[in-house]
């Protein structure tokens, strides 16, 4: 089953139990997602890695606004930012430990035979390749920056 199937399946089980909440924030990433799909001058539909895409920068927008607001003393809406954000993170991958993350660093740079911030954006590229969605791109970079130099 799809990222996208199972979305909807979820929405239709958050209807039925009458959960605003998931409901809502459900309805909010499928839009996402169709959005996504007609961005562009053809509507196409997503592959399943274009849906994770989309499902993480809708995680990270609502970690950010709810940085925001917390900054700005509202806690309550950074509480319900903080929520949307956990439970579209149920439908991503398993993230990579920062061990995982350091291993797959050290493996990229031997096998570039990378030796300063120069070769930077080549690690970047391969170790984002191999790690796909399950690594926070952030991470990964400072992971990089602090190993070259």
């Amino acid at each position: 089953m799809s990222t996208l199937e199972q979305l909807t399946a979820d929405l239709t089980t958050a209807m039925k139990a009458r959960d605003s909440f998931r409901t809502g924030t459900i309805r909010q990433v499928i839009g996402a997602v169709r959005a996504e799909e007609k961005a562009g001058s053809v509507a196409r539909e997503l592959s399943d890695d274009e849906v994770l895409k989309v499902l993480t920068r809708e995680v990270k927008k609502r970690r950010d606004s709810a940085q925001i607001y917390t900054d700005a003393g509202a806690d309550e809406r950074a509480q319900t930012e903080t929520a949307e954000a956990d439970l579209i993170e149920t439908y991503l991958p398993a993230r990579m430990s920062d061990e995982e993350l350091s291993a797959l660093v050290s493996a990229v740079i031997a096998e570039t035979g990378a030796s300063s911030m120069k070769d930077m954006g080549a690690v970047m590229k391969e170790a984002t390749a191999r790690a796909g969605a399950s690594a926070d791109g952030k991470k990964l970079s400072t992971m990089v920056r602090a190993a070259l130099a």
